[in-house]
């Protein structure tokens, strides 16, 4: 493979396995739940204050990652604040906007390394500490098989009540991951994992082939320590973008399209035929 991010995907046929991946600054550039502040804000969910920290937020994880400490404090905020939301309103502004906010941030690295799981006969598993109704859209549009979310409490009243029903972060993430392995036949040996944190140091030592990708200094340490791969993924890139390039679609999305276009070809197909035979009748 040409690409040195590329390198070390093997291919395995049986028994299962699978590929593992954090979602934020590993597959996209910024964080996903914070990438939806605005969004939010503009949909009356958040004041112009809440909207401002969340920016700063923002600012702080993509400068310097986050620590556990970070991320505890993250995770009370994030949790207070969305306390009262309607989860239907939350999901209709995250499926409208998804395309124009996560799309373009998307790694083209990232991407490329899904597809060839895929074509490898792995199953990829987008694995997050970001709400369930962020990362399960955000699944969908990058072809993962499964997702695995943080998943929060909703009242009778179809809000959220503020508590956390399953928290996907550090020892969680690799307990799920085992749970998965257990449940789905997946050889955890011979499996894949991505992440940019030493938060993720549970879910990466779980499996056989542990990557550390645009690293934190505490998982750049651990890393060499360990001698596992380094990869850098610098190019965000749309999804369409890519497409002349791609020799395996993303799926299920563009499966749509190709049968879409399988069907215009033929079309032409029959109209060029019909034409050439017309003067003989």
């Amino acid at each position: 493979m040409g690409c040195t991010y590329a390198q070390g995907v093997e291919n395995h046929s049986l028994p299962r396995t699978a590929a593992f991946f954090d979602l934020d600054k590993t597959v996209i550039a910024k964080s996903s739940t914070l990438t939806f502040s605005k969004s939010f804000y503009q949909g009356g969910l958040i004041n112009r204050r809440a909207a401002l920290r969340t920016a700063y937020a923002q600012f702080v994880f993509l400068a310097g990652g986050a620590d556990h400490d970070q991320m505890e404090r993250m995770r009370k905020y994030l949790s207070a604040l969305c306390r009262g939301w309607n989860v239907r309103q939350v999901k209709e502004i995250v499926a409208e906007t998804l395309h124009d906010l996560i799309d373009p941030i998307i790694y083209d690295e990232a991407a490329t390394l899904i597809e060839q799981h895929h074509t490898a006969g792995r199953d990829v598993v987008i694995v997050s500490t970001s709400g369930a109704e962020v990362v399960e859209p955000i699944g969908e549009l990058l072809g993962a098989d499964r997702v695995v979310a943080t998943r929060m409490v909703v009242g009778d009243d179809g809000c959220f009540t503020g508590e956390v029903e399953y928290y996907a972060y550090g020892p969680t993430k690799a307990e799920a991951i085992r749970e998965l392995a257990e449940s789905e036949g997946y050889d955890l040996a011979r499996c894949y994992a991505y992440s940019d944190s030493a938060t993720d140091l549970p879910m990466l030592e779980s499996v056989g082939h542990p990557h550390a990708v645009n690293p934190d200094r505490a998982l750049r340490r651990e890393a060499a320590a360990r001698e596992w791969p380094v990869l850098d993924f610098h190019r965000p890139v749309r999804l369409k973008q890519r497409l002349p390039a791609l020799s395996v679609p993303p799926r299920p999305a563009l499966m749509a399209a190709a049968a879409i276009s399988a069907a215009a070809a033929t079309a032409g197909l029959v109209w060029y035929a019909s034409r050439r035979r017309a003067p003989a009748a």
